[in-house]
């Protein structure tokens, strides 16, 4: 699919970044969007106008009748489904407390708040006007949706043109987006503008904002925000006018010339993102660190400890990225902004808004969490509502190896071991759910946040287990080149780690994440045969799985014994190759029980182990070892 005709910003930037490698990767259309915006913000009322010119690319074959926008500031009134689906949940009693009392499965951000807001104190997303290539077109809002039907349908292959006027008013904020929060910073723009929804192969996208994430149209942003000059702004893309702005942004030395009179005007440019956040504070601290490639900008407000963390995390961020850029591919863009929002921590394209005023490694585990956002919702972007596991999951498994490969006092120690701790206990509770189920459909927050998070890093760190660790590595940067900007769905990843390994994997999706079986093996039995022993092991739970077993002699010398799943038609490479590996026939999944025969006489055996590594998720591990007595 080719580009629409782009500004030169975009051009110089897709000819210097060469970051679009269309010939090595899949073929998908894609629609895209073109906004130019203007907003003029007054800060004193919490409120801000805004001019939207949408340029919208139908580049799909499907003629489109209507057309969806978000409004997603309307979620913050009394009685939303935001609201009420919170106030919902938090009567779900998850656990008790040390102290013996109720642990209810509120969102501790949201709980009963949107209800206690004042009419002052509301979101709200207003239009105004809506034209459609000059024509007035009519719309209807039903609560943070905009529908629009169309006076006459968009064909394939071509542009329609939307003229809006819109007035928001900027919530309290709740979560993700607001003003003055915790931490004291005065607006977090996060989901601040009508957005238009996403149309992919699947349809249109007019998910309500209830809680969970976002889903965007990849395309180019250029954004003017007039506004009192004492702010200071941190945005997605790049400033366009920094000898007039000043705030940290001008080269050093460089003179600073700004206008007359109250009002500052910041221009940002945008090129190949899906949504554009903003924030702004009058005590905002503006530092940068250069990067390989790239230059990261720090905003935050200092006081006696950010002084000093917020300082050190611009000096983590070199080494961090040399790991990234390994592991995971390189960032294409020219910039990114670690910004102090304070409401825990969110992505967006080229930034991220993060809780600031915690201790040093807290600030630097947020911090990788929501950077590695950049490569699984900035850039591969996946589908959060349906696949959230695939974006929270591969960012916490991404994070974590990374935390653990930069922090020299985490070097040697196993990254994944809470997340399998958190998943288990998931398991093994009452409120575990299929993960194809949807991200706002849970019945509960601990249900959705422990299969998006854990289970979803689980799913990348056991399929090591499954084709080998070094395969799954360099299948996700196969994964990174193949499918960025395309948003990629479960079986498009499954696919390329098919590819890259050689392996059947379908069972492997379809039982981690279609359903809740669960993995359980155990051995069953020793017994003498001759000069030789045969341990039988047990499936006890509902989940297949290929088995490593270690066995060990009494002189001390280790044999792997592999034995695969029949249904994998094919063996994962050996990963130690100072262990003997003895490669067995494939286990059928119908059938319970499965006898390995070793060549060592019964009274010379010392251990036997299934699974050594602990890669394989069994929720009974009291069963995964026996000892010659």
């Amino acid at each position: 699919m080719k580009h629409p005709v782009i500004g030169g910003c975009l051009a110089l930037a897709l000819a210097t970044g060469s970051w679009l490698q269309l010939q090595a990767q899949s073929d998908r259309w894609q629609q895209r969007v073109k906004y130019t915006m203007d907003i003029k913000v007054d800060a004193p009322a919490n409120k801000f106008t805004g001019k939207q010119h949408l340029e919208y690319y139908n580049n799909s074959p499907d003629t489109l009748k209507k057309v969806f926008y978000h409004l997603y500031w309307n979620a913050f009134q009394p009685n939303s489904m935001m609201d009420v689906r919170s106030r919902e949940l938090g009567k779900v009693v998850i656990g008790k407390s040390k102290a013996g009392t109720d642990v209810l499965d509120w969102d501790g951000r949201v709980k009963d708040r949107i209800a206690n807001l004042k009419p002052d104190e509301i979101g709200y997303q207003k239009i105004i006007s809506l034209t459609r290539d000059g024509k007035p077109q009519a719309f209807k809002v039903v609560e943070t949706i905009l529908e629009v039907p169309l006076d006459k349908p968009i064909l394939p292959n071509s542009k329609a043109v939307f003229d809006m006027e819109f007035e928001s008013q900027v919530p309290v904020q709740i979560r993700r987006s607001g003003r003055n929060n915790n931490e004291g910073v005065d607006f977090s723009m996060a989901q601040w503008y009508p957005k238009m929804a996403e149309y992919d192969y699947e349809g249109w996208h007019p998910t309500p904002y209830i809680a969970r994430e976002f889903y965007g149209v990849w395309g180019d942003y250029d954004v003017t925000i007039h506004m009192d000059r004492k702010y200071t702004i941190a945005a997605t893309g790049y400033l366009q006018n920094p000898d007039v702005v000043g705030h940290g942004y001008g080269k050093p030395g460089a003179m600073v010339k700004r206008p007359a009179g109250d009002i500052q005007t910041w221009q940002f440019i945008a090129p190949n993102v899906h949504d554009f956040v903003w924030a702004a504070d009058t005590e905002y601290k503006h530092i940068t660190q250069e990067v390989d490639g790239f230059t990261a900008h720090f905003f935050y407000i200092e006081n006696d400890k950010t002084r000093d963390t917020w300082p050190a995390l611009a000096k983590a961020i070199p080494k961090a990225y040399a790991y990234i850029k390994k592991h995971y591919g390189a960032y294409p863009y020219k910039q990114y902004s670690f910004i102090q929002g304070g409401d825990g921590g969110m992505e967006y394209p080229m930034a991220t808004l993060i809780l600031g005023n915690g201790t040093a490694s807290g600030l630097y585990g947020v911090a990788m969490h929501e950077w590695m956002h950049s490569w699984y919702q900035g850039m591969l972007a996946t589908n959060e509502s349906l696949y959230p596991w695939m974006d929270e999951g591969f960012t916490t498994f991404a994070e974590e190896n990374t935390i653990y490969n930069t922090v020299d006092s985490l070097k040697g120690k196993w990254p994944m071991e809470d997340t399998y701790n958190g998943y288990i206990r998931l398991a093994k509770s009452a409120f575990e759910e299929p993960a194809t189920t949807h991200s706002d459909h849970y019945s509960s927050n601990y249900g959705y946040s422990n299969n998006a998070y854990r289970k979803g890093a689980v799913f990348l760190e056991q399929l090591g287990y499954v084709i080998g660790a070094q395969v799954r590595d360099s299948g996700l940067i196969r994964y990174y080149n193949e499918w960025r900007f395309k948003h990629p769905n479960a079986n498009d990843f499954v696919r390329v780690m098919e590819k890259e390994s050689g392996i059947q994997l379908d069972w492997y999706k379809q039982y981690l994440i279609n359903t809740t079986k669960h993995i359980d093996y155990g051995i069953d039995s020793v017994a003498a045969k001759g000069n030789k022993s045969v341990i039988r092991l047990r499936r006890i739970g509902e989940f297949p799985m290929p088995v490593d077993l270690l066995v060990t002699d009494k002189s001390g010398n280790k044999t792997m014994y592999y034995i695969p799943l029949s249904i994998m038609f094919g063996e994962k490479p050996n990963e130690d190759p100072a262990v003997k590996r003895v490669v067995k026939p494939g286990w059928f999944w119908t059938h319970p029980t499965y006898e390995v025969e070793v060549e060592l006489p019964f009274n010379q055996l010392k251990s036997i182990e299934i699974d050594p590594s602990q890669r394989l998720a069994d929720l009974d591990r009291s069963n995964n070892k026996a000892v010659a007595e």
